[in-house]
């Protein structure tokens, strides 16, 4: 069975799509930082007959990366990395005059360089895969400018180079990075508490993510609202 590590796995998007690999037989390897919320969310996996394995931590953490692809190697290798934990690097989001570089710093590295590190750390075994892929979740605050939304803003573009380099780098695999649109998250509840609009429930983002792992389009970035329409 395909096995894939989903970061930020408990809640949000990164459930979503792991019940939905899980349903289709994936093997997975989950993080969070809460480790009872990511608990729940494994037993409640399990109940689709795949084995999954919830290793809770930081993904800054170069030991906790470490474990995550030993659990993968365990479990068969690594067919998918998703790495969708996120940091804002200030809750709720504050203007650039404003925002703290230590907040700044936090961004980078859980957006960024932790991405990369879980990345380098998986990559022999991404690179064994048959079809091995990475998925890295993006923003359209990489890409607008958006006010408030500059740091979180700024991790993302910088994410989503990587990806885009990671791509050219290894032509063997495909490298996504995909742009969810809005979702009714608990990063965007932290991020703007006041907006109480509405907004798309996450599972509807990943039939756009398991239509790149089906059809397996060139390495590049991606929005979920035009892969859902071109459907």
């Amino acid at each position: 069975m395909p096995v894939a590590i989903i970061t930020g796995a408990s809640k949000g998007l990164g459930r979503a799509l792991a019940e939905a690999l899980a349903a289709r037989g994936w093997d997975l390897v989950l993080d969070a930082r809460n480790a009872e919320v990511l608990k729940e969310t494994a037993t409640a996996l399990e109940a689709y007959g795949t084995r999954v394995t919830a290793l809770p931590g930081d993904v800054t953490d170069s030991w906790h990366r470490t474990g995550l692809v030993a659990e993968a190697r365990r479990l068969g290798g690594v067919d998918l990395l998703v790495s969708n934990a996120s940091a804002l690097g200030a809750e709720p989001l504050v203007r650039l005059a404003e925002l703290p570089l230590e907040g700044l710093r936090r961004a980078l590295e859980v957006n960024v360089v932790a991405a990369l590190g879980l990345v380098r750390e998986a990559l022999p075994l991404l690179r064994a895969a048959p079809a091995g892929a990475v998925v890295t979740i993006s923003s359209d605050a990489a890409a607008e400018a958006y006010e408030t939304w500059g740091g979180y803003g700024a991790s993302k573009a910088a994410l989503d180079q990587l990806a885009a380099v990671l791509g050219a780098e290894e032509p063997g695999l495909r490298v996504w990075a995909v742009d969810p649109g809005d979702m009714a998250t608990d990063l965007y509840a932290a991020a703007v508490p006041e907006d109480d609009d509405p907004r798309p429930d996450p599972a509807s983002v990943v039939p756009a993510l398991l239509r790149l792992l089906d059809e397996r389009p060139a390495s590049g970035r991606y929005g979920a609202p035009a892969l859902l329409e071109a459907r």
